[in-house]
């Protein structure tokens, strides 16, 4: 029974947060691109320093070690970063030469530079969703009901993250369904941390932190060297304005669900 109850509450949380997020960001919200970017970097500097480094740094791990591991963290996905540019800037080169020299569509500069941060997204997202799987299980294997709120915070809070996971995929390939199987892939990953914390939940509780800082990390790296950068542009007042509305309603977004989730 507490087995049939994770795999159901890890898929809920797992892929159902992925798909919501897509419901809003290429539904409702697609036609805001700018301000997305806004929400997701918010989203994601939230989820790492609000939710995942605190939890982390709760447990018995050092300060020493946790810190170790986001600096090397930072450093593989910067080197991640490198290897994908260098991979794909032989085929970029050449599409470049293809295009006629009065083809200046944004387009093609917004899929260039967003290219990088793809596979970023996708190892922190499945670091992440392996841990978040971990707490899931851990919290059922506890109490019954304890486990499906817990599903429930982990499914709230994926929502604003997944989506912006969802425009860093969108803006590297012109198929949405590509980049939705892409992080929906990831998300399933929570299934199989579940699984794994079902049968190892007392020997994984002290890898737990160490998760978190690789997902934090992860998503600290995106928001910074992809996402950020993006938004520096020399913008009115008002444009300015809305940029820091939005980004500052994904941080306030994480940080209330992330609020809520601990008050239970």
């Amino acid at each position: 029974m507490t087995l049939i109850a994770i795999v159901m509450g890890t898929l809920a949380a797992g892929i159902g947060s992925v798909w919501l997020a897509a419901l809003l960001g290429f539904g409702v919200l697609a036609r805001y691109t700018q301000h997305m970017l806004s929400l997701a970097a918010g989203a994601l500097l939230a989820t790492a320093f609000m939710h995942l480094l605190p939890e982390a740094f709760e447990s018995q791990a050092s300060a020493d070690d946790l810190f170790m591991t986001l600096l090397v963290g930072l450093v593989f996905f910067f080197l991640l970063d490198k290897a994908e540019l260098w991979h794909h800037g032989h085929e970029h080169h050449h599409q470049h030469e293809a295009l006629p020299a009065h083809d200046n569509h944004p387009d093609h500069a917004h899929a260039h530079t967003h290219q990088a941060g793809t596979w970023a997204v996708l190892t922190g997202d499945s670091v992440h969703c392996f841990g978040d799987g971990v707490l899931i299980a851990s919290a059922f294997v506890a109490d019954l009901r304890l486990g499906v709120i817990a599903s429930l915070a982990v499914l709230a809070h994926e929502v604003p993250h997944h989506m912006g996971d969802l425009m860093v995929l969108r803006a590297s390939t012109s198929n949405k369904r590509a980049a939705l199987l892409k992080v929906t892939l990831a998300g399933a990953v929570t299934t199989l941390g579940g699984l794994v914390g079902y049968w190892l939940v007392d020997q994984l509780q002290d890898f737990l932190p160490y998760f978190l800082v690789v997902a934090s990390s992860s998503f600290m790296y995106v928001a910074l060297a992809d996402l950020i950068p993006q938004l520096q542009k020399r913008l009115s007042a008002p444009e300015t304005a809305s940029q820091i509305a939005w980004l500052l309603a994904g941080i306030a977004l994480v940080t209330t669900v992330s609020s809520l989730a601990h008050a239970h």
